[in-house]
């Protein structure tokens, strides 16, 4: 069971593990903190006079615990200060067995509980696996965090969006066997049934009427079928009169085709190749649960690349939804072939916004590793600052690299309208210009999540693993505009 939070008004009768929050500069404990016995007073002391900013006092009935606020330059980088914070602690709670935890903010504008129970939340994630000792199916300690005084609707909506991150981390985190095209699909679904919004999956029969040639052509090789689903949250009194579209990469293992992968550290990891796909769920199921006032429609291609059977091969030309003719001339350059289908079939909602979400290149993690995002795409100024703005307060930061028409060199093709591979330089960059063909009628928002979508080892409250990267990001870009 994943982490519960609640709010309350005030502490419980009697003895209760608590985190007191205080402000940076503290050097002795307020008088709002829970009387303690002298001893642990002097003690307590002692530790904010060294400047110490998370520590324990052991009341042996229950714990105090205290965070002093390490303050930044920026009120965002605060936050962040603050989830790490409750990364930290979360170490002496599993350490402690603690199964309830009371947070009491003294900052002044108690502002400091949300990011430090985030933080202890996405810690506490946990992906269930299928592991069967008895040591490995005991659930963790940890089962619930009260926010003393924070108003029920924030910690609600914290919740909600820290489900979101912890359903797309889940996703990522199940292997293709468990989880192929259409297993993925109805997962989306479920998702759909307990959020609250709609779900449509085409099959290999639909998605052939309406010619996807990009995602009919990845699945050539594949014994699976593909699938394409269509998840939409439209609630009454939407604040947008046209939806936002999210398109998610649905790869759900990723060999490279017959352009085949390396395995070791390469092959083996792209279970993580549909992480755009899984965020994009995570966002759907924050914004159904949390009501939010937006239209917003999701369209996830899904299918794996696999090298056997009929598979697409290097030099081949194909015909895409949109019409545009691609020769393809590596098939591990396969996430913009489907990508590009669903960007041009999102044209039918005339939407206000597009924006997709891929492990699209190993140049982008290159280019900026996994402290940040890549984005590029043809929305105005505007909604790229609304962009980075979400960025810098979920420190799911972005970084906006050029579309230049030069860039439109590196795909021409000597046979078809274009290819699907570019030049060794720039090749976030030409993937992006590749997308752009497909996005014709609309604003475009392109998000290369390849460097921190699946860590191999452990990064503070990211864990390691599947991250939800840019559920958080998107969630808050989206409510901003609500």
């Amino acid at each position: 069971m994943p982490l519960h939070l609640a709010s309350a008004a005030a502490l419980p009768q009697g003895p209760a593990d608590t985190v007191v929050i205080l402000p940076a500069g503290t050097t002795s404990l307020p008088p709002e903190v829970p009387l303690l016995p002298e001893a642990a007073q002097r003690y307590a002391d002692e530790q904010l006079a060294a400047e110490s900013k998370l520590f324990a006092v052991n009341l042996y009935t229950h714990r105090l615990y205290v965070v002093v606020v390490n303050e930044k330059k920026t009120a965002d980088l605060t936050a962040e200060q603050l989830r790490r914070s409750g990364h930290q602690l979360h170490a002496k709670l599993v350490a402690a067995k603690v199964k309830a935890l009371h947070i009491v903010d003294l900052t002044a504008d108690k502002q400091a509980a949300l990011p430090l129970a985030e933080g202890l939340y996405l810690t506490a994630y946990q992906f269930e696996g299928y592991k069967t000792d008895e040591k490995s199916k005991k659930p963790a300690a940890l089962e619930q965090v009260t926010l003393v005084g924070a108003a029920e609707a924030d910690v609600q909506q914290l919740d909600n969006l820290l489900q979101g991150v912890a359903l797309a981390r889940d996703l990522v985190n199940m292997p293709q066997n468990k989880l192929n095209a259409t297993e993925f699909a109805e997962q989306m679904a479920a998702a759909g049934e307990r959020a609250g919004f709609t779900t449509e999956i085409l099959d290999f029969t639909h998605i052939e009427s309406l010619r996807m040639g990009g995602l009919l052509a990845v699945n050539l090789g594949s014994p699976e079928p593909p699938t394409f689903t269509i998840m939409e949250w439209k609630p009454e009194g939407a604040k947008n009169a046209k939806p936002v579209v999210l398109v998610g990469k649905g790869v759900v293992f990723d060999t490279g085709g017959l352009s085949l992968k390396p395995t070791p550290a390469s092959m083996d990891m792209m279970k993580c190749d549909m992480a755009g796909a899984a965020a994009m769920t995570g966002v759907m199921y924050a914004l159904a649960k949390n009501q939010v006032p937006l239209h917003v429609i999701a369209l996830v291609p899904a299918t794996d690349n696999r090298p056997g059977g009929n598979a697409l091969a290097p030099g081949d030309v194909i015909t895409m939804h949109s019409g545009l003719t691609v020769e393809v001339l590596n098939t591990d350059a396969e996430g913009r072939l489907i990508l590009a289908d669903a960007l041009s079939f999102a044209k039918k909602y005339q939407p206000e916004l597009v924006i997709d979400a891929a492990t699209l290149t190993g140049s982008a993690a290159r280019a900026i590793g996994k402290e940040g995002i890549v984005a590029m795409g043809t929305a105005d100024e505007e909604v790229m600052q609304q962009l980075a703005r979400a960025g810098r307060r979920t420190h799911e930061r972005v970084v906006e690299f050029p579309l230049w028409d030069e860039y439109a060199e590196h795909i021409k093709s000597d046979i078809a309208d274009i290819n699907n591979l570019g030049k060794a330089e720039a090749g976030a960059i030409s993937a992006g210009k590749f997308l752009e063909r497909f996005t014709e009628g609309y604003p475009w928002i392109h998000l290369d999540i390849a460097a921190p979508a699946f860590l191999t080892a452990p990064d503070n409250y990211r864990g390691k693993g599947g991250t939800g990267s840019a559920v958080r990001l998107l969630y808050t870009f989206l409510t901003s505009r609500a």
